[in-house]
């Protein structure tokens, strides 16, 4: 008698480099708090168009559209792990994933539009 495995649809053993990716996002995302903190000691807008000012500088705007990327791949990772561990039906878990990537997605699609129009 051959003994049928029931196969699922899981994790594809990702480890060592979600473990990698979340602590290089973090610490980006730290250096670019850090960086942007200084500047705003040193520069400290008031209003608009200061904030406007500040953010007219391209490295200003790579540097934060990054910080953006790093934030949303952090969420990615984390949001993945907590459903491939907690939503156990396939057919939802997949939806879920489907939607999580779609939402993030669109939000750096929008982050690049505020940043550069």
């Amino acid at each position: 008698m051959v003994k049928q495995s029931r196969r699922a649809v899981t994790g594809a053993h990702y480890g060592l480099k979600d473990w990698l990716a979340q602590r290089v996002t973090a610490v980006l995302m730290t250096l670019y708090l850090i960086g942007l903190a200084g500047v705003l000691c040193i520069v400290a807008p008031q209003d608009y168009a200061a904030w406007k000012g500040l953010f007219s500088h391209q490295v200003m705007r790579i540097a934060t559209f990054v910080f953006f990327i790093c934030v949303f791949w952090h969420a990615w990772i984390g949001m993945r792990n907590i459903l491939m561990d907690y939503v156990h039906p396939v057919a939802i878990r997949l939806t879920v994933q489907i939607l999580v990537i779609t939402a993030l997605l669109f939000y750096l699609v929008w982050t690049a539009d505020i940043l550069w129009s």
